[in-house]
């Protein structure tokens, strides 16, 4: 499924369609350059799922947790990852997230959970263009729901 985003209103929409139709657990890979719009997106599904108060980037704490309904928002951003063994002092094996939103998934290979869905953001002009591709069932039937909003 592929979006031109003309600007950060409709990065804002995008967010808010994927959290009303988000499953209850998901995993969702946010790759793109510096700038292309990952926080922007991620922001706004947070915000869609109700989450009041700063929304901050993880750029340098790496993760930050939010309440949402039914459990809880994990959002890392892994950019300073040097390599994905520093994953293991994160304590993700400890972690009860129900939504899972991974900036730079590349660098954490092997120690995430796999995606439900990986969305792809580039810049194009003024704008974005976002690709979401399902990895998994529950991915595909949550790009369907998604599909089903913007007929």
């Amino acid at each position: 499924m592929q979006f031109h985003l003309n600007d950060s209103d409709a990065t804002a929409r995008l967010g808010h369609a994927l959290a009303r139709t988000r499953p209850p657990l998901a995993a969702v890979h946010l790759h793109g350059d510096l700038g292309a719009g990952k926080s922007t997106l991620a922001r706004a599904l947070l915000r869609g799922l109700g989450v009041t108060g700063s929304v901050r980037s993880p750029t340098y704490t790496l993760i930050e947790r939010y309440p949402i309904e039914g459990g809880e928002a994990w959002h890392l951003d892994l950019y300073r990852l040097g390599d994905a063994s520093e994953l293991d002092f994160l304590g993700l094996d400890e972690a009860v997230a129900t939504l899972w939103l991974i900036e730079w998934p590349e660098k954490g290979r092997g120690g995430l959970p796999p995606p439900d869905l990986d969305i792809h953001l580039g810049i194009a002009g003024e704008g974005r263009d976002a690709r979401l591709v399902a990895g998994t069932e529950a991915g595909a039937t949550w790009l369907e729901s998604l599909h089903g909003l913007h007929s």
